[in-house]
Formats: structure tokens, sequence, C-alpha cells
């Protein structure tokens, strides 16, 4: 009798903690079930990773792995949500910074081989004689034909003042060439070109955002301003964002002090943060243009946004990408880091510009644009009407011609690369950038070049069509149009031949602007381009007529919009 109770008190204490237990495991509370179901899939991964290393056939690369499924698994959530191992933390220092310890040139894989691809001014690589279509051969005596880019990449940096000994192979030459080059700390300036053009205004293309490049662009400005200039042309036009602090400081040299330039808004509520301009401005007076494209993108779409709102500038070209998305970088065990997107941000008028919704995809995986008629009215300070969820819209806007696809592929495939490498090697000197054309023999030239190369190249339209083909057999449309689908097929198969004449004021540019590289580089380009730029004339003409100018930012038919501080009292519940 007694024998019995005990047992079954036994059995009551054994039962207890596997209840406890089970109950443990399945937690009513919202957020103890998300820590658990964090935990168990943690525990699932770990898991599966420890019996694939057991018993897979082949033995696995653990690390490439689960790089790869970390890569797979961000990418689900939007491009900018980034994984950097410890070996690839120069690569987000150089996107924040600007800087890196190396030669100071652009290499990529061509033919074979790991070739320079640009060398940039006044740095090692240039200062040594090193051109483009240069091929590596050696680094430190050790053999660089059969490496990959990175591995080239990594040999070439290194700590300031270290030299390395470099063999090459020039096209056009038998003997092999070295070089001794001392490595530099490479900082790449964010002022493109700077120019006062005859009508008293001051242009400058900015390119990045990355550490003090508001200083750097506080200082063109002035240099503008000392040499006449009397308005301004900020051309941001494939800017494709950095820090935003900078973003802020750059507004901050044209408004005054006290204004609020960005909001951000996310899950963590002790993060979000107003940033407000706190240096008195430069000049709060002089007429401004901001230049913006579709790879005007994060801070650069925080400055033109701003200085639209804030009716400081008028933006003219063409609708901007669309990311109001904000990173923070976070570290990570052994070293790693990830980039991280942790908020959007609103500008002054209250709207976010994020054009891209992420967390909701489309049955593909794609995503799509917010359609304008869901986008949201908000107004300037002076009461102009600007939208959200589609990036920034000019108040001028320019068409962009749209070319061939040929001109691309004739661009990945170095074609392009390969002629203007052979043509720089017969001619020791071109024309000024801004004078530059290439002949009309030059180019029958370039097109028997690819006939010779044997060119051949897909179009998206092609493919579409095949797309298209299988629809209608699946519908049982093929019978009733096939005249009309055998006469498009015969327009829109790919023909190098005619899409080289169809397309050559496209080609012709893209040839030009490879050549001025060579001799005049970076700034020459720009400057080549600026002679015949749509864009840029608007913008004189806009800033040589000022009634135009002041009637886009202050039409008198609006109302004043209130301040900032009103505006923020009636929007906050727009942040999200």
């Amino acid at each position: 009798m007694i024998f019995s109770k005990m047992k079954k008190y036994f059995l009551l204490l054994l039962i207890l903690p596997i209840a406890l237990h089970v109950f443990a495991q399945t937690p009513d509370d919202p957020q103890n079930k998300r820590y658990y179901d964090i935990n168990k899939n943690i525990d699932i991964f770990n898991s599966l990773l420890r019996e694939l290393d057991l018993f897979y056939v082949d033995s696995i690369e653990v690390d490439n792995l689960v790089q790869r499924t970390i890569h797979s698994m961000l990418t689900r959530l939007d491009p900018y949500t980034e994984y950097y191992a410890e070996e690839n933390m120069g690569d987000l220092q150089f996107l924040t910074t600007g800087e890196y310890a190396g030669i100071g040139a652009i290499i990529s894989y061509h033919n074979g081989q790991v070739v320079i691809n640009e060398p940039y001014e006044g740095l090692p690589a240039d200062k040594v004689g090193l051109k483009a279509g240069d091929a590596i051969l050696e680094i430190d005596g050790e053999d660089m034909r059969e490496a990959s880019v990175k591995e080239v990449s990594d040999k070439l940096k290194g700590i300031p003042g270290t030299t390395l000994k470099l063999k090459i192979e020039r096209p056009g030459e038998k003997k092999k060439r070295s070089f001794t080059i001392e490595r530099e700390k490479i900082e790449m300036d964010p002022v493109t070109y700077a120019e006062v053009t005859n009508e008293g205004i001051g242009y400058f293309h900015f390119s990045s955002f990355t550490t003090r490049s508001a200083d750097r662009v506080k200082e063109t400005v002035v240099n503008l301003k000392e040499k006449g200039a009397t308005s301004l042309i900020m051309d941001l036009r494939g800017n494709g964002g950095g820090i935003l602090e900078e973003a802020v400081k750059v507004v901050n040299l044209f408004v005054p002090k006290g204004e609020e330039i960005v909001a951000t808004k996310g899950k963590v509520k002790q993060w979000d943060r107003s940033y407000f301009t706190q240096e008195q401005p430069l000049d709060e007076l002089i007429p401004i243009v901001v230049l913006i494209d579709t790879g005007s993108a994060s801070a650069s779409e925080i400055v033109a946004g701003a200085l639209q709102d804030l009716d400081r500038a008028v933006i003219v070209g063409n609708r901007s990408f669309g990311k109001g998305l904000v990173q923070t970088p976070r570290n990570l065990p052994y070293g790693g880091n990830i980039k991280i997107t942790t908020s959007k941000y609103y500008i002054p008028s209250g709207r976010c510009i994020q054009a891209l919704d992420y967390s909701h995809r489309n049955p593909d995986g794609s995503v799509a644009r917010v359609p304008d008629s869901l986008t949201n009215l908000f107004h300037t300070r002076s009461g102009r009407e600007v939208r959200d969820g589609g990036g920034i819209t000019p108040d001028i806007t320019i068409p962009q011609k749209s070319g061939g696809t040929i001109a691309y592929y004739l661009m990945t495939d170095n074609i392009i690369f390969d002629f203007v490498t052979e043509w720089v090697q017969q001619h020791e000197e071109i024309a000024p950038p801004h004078l530059f054309r290439l002949s009309d023999d030059d180019y029958d030239s370039f097109v028997r070049f690819v006939q010779s190369k044997d060119f051949t190249y897909d179009q998206f339209s092609e493919r579409s069509l095949r797309q298209l083909k299988s629809m209608m057999e699946f519908e049982g449309y093929m019978d009733v149009a096939a005249e009309e689908y055998k006469a498009l097929e015969t327009k829109l198969k790919p023909n190098a031949e005619r899409d080289l004449q169809l397309f050559k004021e496209d080609i012709r540019s893209l040839i030009e602007s490879e050549i001025v590289q060579r001799y005049h580089y970076k700034k020459g380009v720009l400057r080549h381009q600026l002679s015949n730029d749509a864009v840029y004339d608007r913008a004189i003409k806009l800033l040589t007529e000022p009634d135009e100018y002041h009637t886009l930012l202050r039409p008198d038919s609006l109302p004043v919009i209130p301040p900032a501080e009103e505006i923020r009292e009636k929007i906050k519940d727009q942040y999200s």
C-alpha cells in the first residue's frame, strides 16, 4: 500500500517537469513565442549544417556554404542589408569613407586575365605610367595569370608606404614591362569636376557622400564664388548616396541654422532621430539648380528633396531612384559586420520617397514600384505640391532618350574597351574634351572591328517575344495570328549590322567617353558629356532667366505653408 502510494507520487514528480518543459516550449506570449521561433530555427540550422558536414557524399566548404546562405537570406529583405565577413571589411570601409590603401586603379577580368580598367589621375598607378588595358602578370614575383580579380585586388592593397613590384603585358607590345609602385592611402575626391561658365554660373559634379565630403563641397562652392559664380548647379546625377549626416551638412550650406532636414523612424524607437542644420549657412540667397536622374539615390535624394521642400533650389532632370531607407552598421562575431536597414527617412514636407515596397513581394519574388495612384500629396514650404513613394520628381523634367541594348552589350563584352585600346595606340593626343568628336571614318573602323569579333547579342524584346509565342501556343492563338507574329519577329530579331547604324549616335557617344577617359580621366569625360547635355543646358537657361527661376519656386497663387514645427505636429502619425 505504501509502495503503491510512493509509486504514484514518483510518477507525479516525473510527469510534472515534463509538463512544465512542454509548457515552456510552447509560449503563449507573442514576444516569447518570437524568441522561441528564433532559437528553434537557429537550432535547426546548426543541426542541418552538422549533418551535412558529417554525412554529405562530398566534402563541403563550410564558410562558402554559410556565406552564400546568409547572402540569399538577406537578399529576400532588401538590396541594402548586407553581411561583410572579416576579410571583406575593407569594402565596407571604402563605401563609407572613400578611402583605402593601394595603387589607385580599377581592375577587371577580361580575356582570361585581370587587367587595368582605369588608373585614377595623380595616384600611384597613374604616376608610374600604367594604362587601361595593361594585363597583370605578376605581383612581387607571384604569378597572377590564373588569379581572380579579388585575389589580385588583395595583393595590390596594403599598408601605405610599402612597395610592390608589378609585371604587366601591354597590348601591341611584345616586351613585358615591370614597375615598382609605392602604395598610398587612396582617398577618392567626391567632387569630380567644377567650373565657372561664361554666364557666371558655378557648376560642380558631386559623386558620393563619404566622410568629410560636405567639407569638400563647401570648399568647392567657396572657390567657385571667388572665381565669380553668382549662381550654382549641383550635379547629383549618378550619385548613389552615402552618409546621411554628410547630406544634412551639404543642405546646411544653403539653408538657415535650426531647420529640420530629415527625420528617421524605425522599429527601435530609441534610435529615431531628427537631423537639424547646426551651423550658419555659407550662402542662403544664391540661386541653385540641382540635377538628378534615376541613379541619384539615398543621401542625394535627401539633399535634392530637402532643398525642394524648403523651396531653396529648382530640381531639373529625371525622377530619382526612390531609396528612403537608412542603413546602420552592426558588429558581428569574428570580425564581421552587417549593414542593416533600420529605418525610413522623411524629408521636411513629411514625405518618405521610398519607391519600392520590399515587405510585399510579387509571387515571383520581384518588387514593384509604388503606383502613382497610391502616393500621397504633400506641400513644400511655399505650398507647391510634392508626392511621396516615388523618389524626387524634378520641377522640370527632361525626358531621357533610351538607347538600344546593343550599346549595353558592346560595353559589357569589352568590345568598345578593346577598340579604344587599339585606337589610343595610334593617337598621341586628342582635342580638348568639350571639343572632341569621333569621326565617321573612325566609326566605320569600329563597325569593321565589331564584325571581326563575331559579335552576337541578345535583346530583351526577343526574349519577351519567345515568351509571347509560348503563351499564344498555349492559349491556341498561334494559328490566328501567325502572320502578325512572323512580321514582329522579323522586326525584333537582333541584327548587329542594322543596329550599329540605328543606334549610331548612342554608340559613338560611349566610344568618345572611353577615349576621352584615357587622356583626360573622369573630369574630362564629364566635361565632354556636358558639351551635349540637354539637362545641363536647361539648367543654364533657367539660371540666366531669373523670373522663371523664382516663379517655379514661389508661384503667386499658392498659399504659404506654416513653419516646420507646425508641420511636424500635424504629420507625426505619418512616421512609420
